[in-house]
């Protein structure tokens, strides 16, 4: 039997930018020929694409974690590094992509739709582009900058035009198979459908897709039985079709009742999630009517549900009676919800933009004599710099006493000695202010290049 999966924890790695080179083009009659070392290559991005071939998130279980390729580094002669290769992820359609709080990146909608869910690192400059008229020669590059890391939740919500609900047993997996051609397990104990089961019907020129999902009980929406993982498959279809047993014995079991109680969970439902499935259409399905009891029933409560505004069909998915009718009220019903659809744009993509305004970096007070500088371009900065290097030292201290960090903390109070912390929170780079530099200076002394002098 297949195995199946709609929820899985992944995490991403997308590749790493490749180092710049630091190069000094040699050649005879030119004993200074100059900088040429090229810029490191980018890393991969790991991206999200749609595959109509998968059906389940099983895979992301038996390989959790998913990497990108890394950036080359560059080379001498001004030749820069490969980039990364690019992991394309399949995801079935219907994949909503969260954050591990919960917040909601991508709704994958639609064959072929792609998102980059992580994106691979900026490879490093080389010493060719970062020559200027005051640093003819740098002695130094720029490091490539570390990919994007992720813990993401992957959730699958089933795509179907109608979707089946009902309690256990009420004859939905039968249904199904004898609607078309899936042939879910039926057997005569409840949840017998632990996976949601899609089966592809025809009725005249228009064709759709049926799903049968694990069954409803009281309390679904509060998580009782497999409720939720049942609600979650039927958000996204057209048309609800309420499979009702008229052949039960159950005590307290009615036609009507059941109907009550399966539109209390999914009203509770909306409330919880803001599905919205109310303003779905519905069609009411008495099943079972092969049994003489059960057709009797369905003639009673069938006038009673049809005063509610409500399509009946009274069926039996064992003889096959009433599922013609049945299978061609769906179509016409799915066919007008497609010709009323705007053009669907398949990719549903949450997007924030960063503001546009703003200071480049935050002061904040961490003591009385200690800071740390908040901000994406230190942060990227201090990821770049080789430390190991005076002379890329000087560089990052030129670039941060341009930012107008060093005129920040003098207006912040800070004393001669002050720390001064940048970078990732639980990884920071620790520097001692000293305001007797010479302007310009910044936190440490100017490298120079030994083959220039």
């Amino acid at each position: 039997m297949a195995e199946f999966a709609d929820q899985a924890e992944l995490r991403i790695q997308a590749g790493d930018g490749g180092n710049g080179c630091a190069s000094i083009h040699r050649e005879k009659f030119k004993p200074l020929g100059g900088p040429d070392g090229g810029n490191g290559g980018r890393g991969g991005d790991v991206i999200f694409r749609v595959d109509p071939s998968t059906a389940t998130l099983l895979d992301f279980h038996r390989r959790p974690l998913r990497r990108a390729g890394n950036g080359k580094a560059g080379a001498g002669s001004n030749r820069s590094g490969a980039e990364g290769a690019d992991l394309m992820v399949s995801v079935p359609d219907g994949t909503l992509v969260k954050t591990a709080d919960g917040e909601v990146l991508a709704d994958l909608i639609g064959a072929g739709t792609q998102f980059v869910a992580a994106e691979g690192g900026h490879g490093g400059l080389g010493n060719a582009a970062l020559a200027s008229t005051k640093r003819k020669a740098p002695g130094f590059a720029l490091r490539g900058e570390p990919g994007e890391h992720k813990e993401l939740l992957l959730e699958l919500k089933t795509i179907a035009d109608a979707g089946l609900v009902g309690f256990p047993n009420a004859g939905k997996s039968s249904l199904i198979s004898a609607m078309s051609a899936a042939r879910p397990k039926i057997a005569n104990y409840p949840f017998t459908t632990l996976i949601p089961h899609l089966g592809v019907v025809e009725a005249g020129d228009t064709q759709f897709v049926v799903a049968d999902v694990p069954g409803l009980i009281p309390g679904a929406s509060q998580g009782r039985g497999l409720g939720l993982d049942f609600l979650r498959h039927v958000e996204r279809c057209t048309v609800l079709v309420h499979v009702i047993d008229c052949a039960t014995e159950e005590p307290g079991r009615d036609p009507i009742t059941d109907l009550d109680v399966l539109e209390a969970e999914l009203t509770a439902y909306d409330e919880l999630t803001g599905a919205d499935m109310a303003v779905r259409p519905r069609i009411v399905v008495l099943n079972k009517i092969d049994v003489p009891e059960a057709r009797d029933l369905a003639e009673i409560v069938a006038p009673d549900l049809q005063a509610r505004g409500l399509a009946v069909y009274q069926v039996s998915a064992a003889s096959g009676e009433g599922l013609r009718d049945l299978a061609f009220a769906l179509a016409a019903i799915i066919a007008q919800a497609r010709s009323a659809a705007p053009e669907a744009l398949p990719t549903r993509l949450v997007i924030r933009p960063e503001p546009v305004a703003g200071p480049d970096f935050e002061l904040v007070r961490t003591g009385e004599n200690a800071f740390r500088i908040r901000g994406a371009k230190p942060r990227r900065w201090i990821r770049q710099t080789d430390f190991s290097n005076d002379e890329a030292v000087g560089y990052l201290a030129d670039r941060l006493e341009k930012l107008g960090i060093e005129e920040a903390l003098a207006k912040a109070g800070a004393e001669a000695g002050a720390e001064v912390l940048i970078g990732e929170e639980d990884n920071s780079v620790v520097f001692d202010w000293d305001p007797k530099l010479p302007t310009g200076a910044g936190f440490g002394p100017r490298g120079s290049d030994p083959r220039l002098e």
